[in-house]
């Protein structure tokens, strides 16, 4: 499993910073859980019945599967009362699984990023040539690309994209990938947010994943 995650991008180095989360109530019952990153300003919503994954496991479950020690910053929540760390990159899990990560970049990796390497900064291969240099051992087949965009918020010069995708793992399952990849005006961060699951969860539960996506906020006030 850790050679399928290798990561792409080596610019990535670690540090620290501060999370909130903070449920959101009405007069009934709470809706959604915002997930923050005050030092960065970037913020995301989960629905309140997903919850957080141990961090020391998201941890553990991190570095089995990558290979790399933990990010600058790391969070990662699922539906029901046992969320679990092993489906970071599970392929039967038949809930949604979403993972956020900020880093910063190397001068290096800063000088090298491009659209490509965010398309790619999860660690699959999702643009052309990532996939077409991907050796003969990588475990992955089918690959489907449903979504292909170029995003620009209009936050002080955060750009980058949103990848929707299938792989399948063969003798396992067909997942679906959803994932924003953004980097600041001067390219020294990025940020990541995922959803996976099975594509049966994956279209059953599409609105609800699509709020999750689309709460994504880099540079708000």
């Amino acid at each position: 499993m850790a050679s399928m995650a290798h990561r792409v991008a080596r610019g990535l180095v670690g540090g620290c910073a501060l999370l909130l989360g903070v449920t959101v109530t009405g007069c009934g019952a709470p809706q959604y859980t915002y997930i923050a990153n005050s030092n960065a300003s970037t913020y995301f919503k989960v629905p309140y019945g997903w919850h957080q994954i141990s961090a020391s496991n998201l941890a553990s479950e991190y570095k089995a599967v990558t290979g790399a020690s933990t990010s600058a910053w790391m969070v990662a929540y699922e539906p029901g009362a046992d969320p679990a760390a092993g489906d970071f990159l599970s392929f039967s899990t038949s809930r949604p699984f979403v993972f956020a990560e900020i880093g910063q970049l190397t001068a290096t990796g800063s000088q090298e990023l491009s659209y490509d390497s965010l398309r790619d900064l999860f660690g699959l291969p999702v643009s052309s040539a990532a996939r077409q240099s991907v050796p003969s051992t990588f475990p992955l087949t089918n690959f489907q690309q449903l979504r292909d965009q170029v995003l620009t918020p209009g936050h002080q010069g955060v750009h980058g994209v949103r990848e929707t995708f299938d792989y399948t793992d063969p003798g396992v399952a067909t997942d679906t990938f959803d994932e924003i990849a953004l980097t600041n005006a001067d390219q020294t961060e990025v940020y990541l947010l995922v959803i996976h699951c099975t594509t049966a969860c994956y279209s059953n539960d599409q609105a609800e994943i699509n709020d999750v996506m689309t709460s994504f906020t880099i540079g708000s006030p």
